[in-house]
């Protein structure tokens, strides 16, 4: 403990929250006469009823609907450790900040608030950055609060110091430190609105670990309303101008920021108007896998039909997302400024976009599609033409392969065959990054907003975090999570996480012993010069066990439908996870 753990801080600077200033503090020795000056638990201290800095942005995040936080502990956020114990936030200890991270951007995708993730500082903050960029690149609303050394060492090389502004301002919305106790329960009302305002993304909130330990009026801060915009009255009038005069027009949908109410308002919408909706690259199933009006994803490895349509569309409309590096094949497709393009965005900046502007309607999805649904245009002919023909292709590409088991090694296909069928209307995937994911893309059948919860900056080690995260949130679901072999080892260990909090995916760990996606593009620069991609593995049927929780090591295709029975026993029967790792050969992809 530092000695100023018996000292009482009094602020003589009124400089803001977050400006980063260093700000001069008078020293006081805690006087015997106020024992309750460093309690935490809310005793009397002096006039009043008191509490810690900690304890209150505890109670402030309860207040704001967060049901639980990702945690790595470190001593210098340990007030806010005790402020959790008995509070009604579940406190989910992680095996690494990196796991804690992706958990934390993995729930603020799932729900209509940011996830909340907690590391110490110096190390403990750098293992975290890499789903701060997860959160910055996929617009997820995500807070990270980080542990610093005390006030009053700052400056002085400390154990552990960094500067936290100089890390995190160019990737993260907003870098927040409280250096005044009083306004703790205002940062977390601020750091919430500015996670969920705008384009969503990832806010830092440093905590100096004698300024938590400082009792203050417990008064919460209230929430801040967060404004959802909308179509004006002109924005739709153009908007059905538009649609109109098109023979072709086309939706496409992405982002993390609907619900899933809005998601099912738009499908009835399309579908009676039989206009089509792709989907942006890793957020399936905002209009269901099923819908008649589903044409496809769009991104890096997408079928060709939905890459051709881009161009041939004469109307996009893009809702929750915007034309930008990954829809646009690297900034080459749709970039004709004679193209009509409508952006339906809440962020006023475009960031991110590429290619022609026709208009930009700045609302929400959930507002846009609100005002959408007072638009009721007569079907024509073309549009049906046009759905119809994108959703066969589209209904071709996902049909499964054949079930039954081929001679010689383990399969995918197979894997997926069998596993589709027995899915529930409810079913959500999972994945981070690599080759492994095209099975999901083409053929998991997602149905509904936030069935498919995936790091769409590219990130790898996203898998079993994500899993986890999407299995206590939503217990009642069957959570279904696809690993590369070299995505596994990234974040494997928070199978420890999983056993001790009682998730329970279903964990298919697809092992082609190599960085697939990077020999892909190794070949295609540098054919027959293998280098640097090949990997040998562990049985990781066996380390799922070691881990408490069930494991199949498959090697053979004819073992894929048994494998498949038993993993489903032990999840239902047994309430543990469960992993089939599942040996293939290289080479072999998805389309």
């Amino acid at each position: 403990m530092t000695t100023e753990s018996a000292s009482t801080m009094t602020a003589t600077d009124t400089t803001p929250i977050d400006g980063g200033a260093i700000h001069h503090l008078a020293v006081q020795p805690a006087s015997s006469a106020d024992p309750g000056t460093l309690n935490p638990r809310g005793r009397t201290a002096g006039s009043g009823t008191l509490k810690s800095a900690g304890h209150v942005i505890v109670d402030s995040l309860a207040a704001h609907g967060v049901e639980r936080a990702y945690v790595v502990p470190g001593e210098s956020f340990l007030d806010v450790l005790d402020g959790l114990h008995g509070s009604d936030i579940d406190t989910v200890v992680c095996r690494h900040e990196g796991g804690a991270a992706y958990m934390a951007e993995a729930d603020g995708k799932m729900n209509q608030r940011p996830g909340v993730a907690m590391v110490t500082r110096g190390p403990g903050a750098a293992n975290a950055h890499v789903g701060l960029h997860t959160a910055w690149q996929d617009s997820t609303p995500m807070l990270l609060f980080v542990g610093l050394i005390p006030f009053a060492h700052r400056d002085r090389e400390a154990f552990q110091e960094f500067d936290i502004k100089a890390w995190f301002d160019t990737g993260a919305k907003r870098v927040m430190v409280l250096d005044h106790a009083e306004r703790a329960s205002e940062i977390v009302a601020e750091a919430m609105f500015a996670a969920m305002s705008g384009r969503p993304g990832p806010v830092v909130v440093g905590l100096p670990e004698d300024i938590i330990r400082q009792q203050i009026d417990p008064a919460l801060h209230p929430t801040i309303p967060v404004a959802a915009g909308g179509m004006s009255t002109t924005d739709a009038e153009a908007l059905a101008s538009a649609l109109a005069v098109s023979k072709k027009p086309l939706f496409v949908t992405g982002g993390n920021d609907w619900t899933q109410e809005a998601a099912g308002q738009l499908t009835g919408w399309l579908e009676k108007h039989h206009i089509p909706a792709a989907a942006e690259w890793r957020t399936q199933g905002t209009v269901s896998f099923d819908s008649p009006s589903y044409v496809g994803p769009i991104g890096y490895g997408r079928p060709r039909p939905t890459y051709d349509l881009l161009e041939e569309t004469d109307l996009l409309v893009f809702v929750g997302t915007v034309p930008g590096d990954v829809i646009t094949d690297g900034f080459v497709c749709r970039q004709d400024w004679n193209k009509q393009n409508f952006l339906v965005t809440i962020d006023p900046s475009l960031r991110g976009r590429s290619g022609p502007v026709s208009r930009q309607i700045v609302a929400k999805p959930d507002a846009f599609v609100r005002d959408l649904l007072g638009i009721d245009l007569p079907v024509k002919d073309e549009w049906k033409a046009w759905t119809a023909r994108m959703r066969s292709e589209q209904t071709s590409f996902a049909a499964l392969p054949p079930a039954a088991p081929a001679e010689g090694p383990a399969r995918m296909d197979t894997l997926m065959a069998n596993l589709v069928p027995r899915l529930p209307e409810d079913a959500m995937v999972t994945f981070g990054a690599g080759e492994h994911t095209n099975w999901a893309h083409r053929y998991f059948p997602t149905r509904r907003y936030a069935s498919m919860i995936s790091a769409r900056n590219g990130s790898m080690g996203y898998s079993i975090p994500s899993a986890i995260a999407a299995s206590l949130a939503s217990p009642q679901r069957r959570v279904v999570t696809i690993a590369g072999d070299g995505e596994f080892l990234m974040n494997g260990q928070e199978l420890a996480t999983a056993a001790q909090y009682g998730a329970t995916p279903l964990i298919i760990v697809m092992d082609n012993q190599e960085y697939g996606t990077i020999r892909t593009h190794q070949e295609r620069h540098y054919p027959s010069r293998v280098s640097g991609t090949q990997l040998k593995n562990p049985d990781f049927g066996l380390m799922a066990k070691a881990f408490g929780g069930f494991g199949v090591t498959v090697t053979d295709d004819e073992g894929v439908p048994s494998a498949l029975d038993a993993a489903f026993r032990a999840i239902d029967r047994d309430g543990t996870f469960a992993l089939i790792h599942l040996i293939v050969e290289q080479r072999v992809k998805a389309y």
